[in-house]
């Protein structure tokens, strides 16, 4: 592998919304993410510029400067309300945003951006985060099959989308990696 994974700075706002955007346009995108292109083509620049200023999003650069991948990850206050609508009874990771570009899956790009993003989160002391989750969709087997790889266990929680006219029709499962 000959990209470096590192973290988003605030000044790169522009490509953080061109990986954002071909994200959408990927085959998978409706069973994968909760935003249209359509939508996230309408955001302002202080919408992408706020995005790249937040900590724990993390890319896959190639030698050329290209983004080949990104993943977020948020940080869950316990009691905080989760952008799902759900109350976290924990402080917690919750990875998000999860894209590799076709042509780059399969070549390790994905477990280290996932690496990088758990590293992060199990190296800040407040919150101290116990677990890292995420969502994934019943008719995503492949992106279930990868997450199972890197460690993720399905927590037997799931949710509908029923708010969310951009998902597709199904249920939201929840997977989970517990702390070392």
């Amino acid at each position: 592998m000959n990209h470096v994974i590192r973290a988003v700075r605030s000044d790169e706002w522009a490509k953080v919304k061109d990986i954002r955007l071909a994200s959408l346009q990927d085959p998978a995108a409706p069973v994968a993410f909760l935003e249209t292109y359509e939508g996230a083509l309408a955001q302002p620049d202080a919408f992408w510029q706020e995005r790249a200023a937040r900590a724990g999003q993390f890319i896959a650069e190639a030698p050329d400067g290209t983004w080949s991948g990104t993943v977020t990850l948020l940080i869950e206050e316990a009691g905080d309300m989760d952008f799902l609508g759900a109350t976290s009874e924990r402080a917690q990771g919750h990875l998000v945003g999860v894209f590799v570009r076709p042509e780059q899956r399969g070549t390790g790009l994905l477990g280290a951006l996932v690496d990088a993003a758990l590293d992060w989160a199990w190296s800040l002391e407040e919150p101290w985060l116990a677990r890292v989750r995420l969502h994934v969709h019943e008719g995503n087997p492949r992106a279930q099959a990868a997450y199972r790889k890197l460690g993720f266990v399905p927590t037997g929680t799931s949710l509908a989308l029923d708010g969310y006219p951009s998902a597709a029709p199904g249920r939201e499962l929840e997977l989970a990696v517990n702390r070392p």
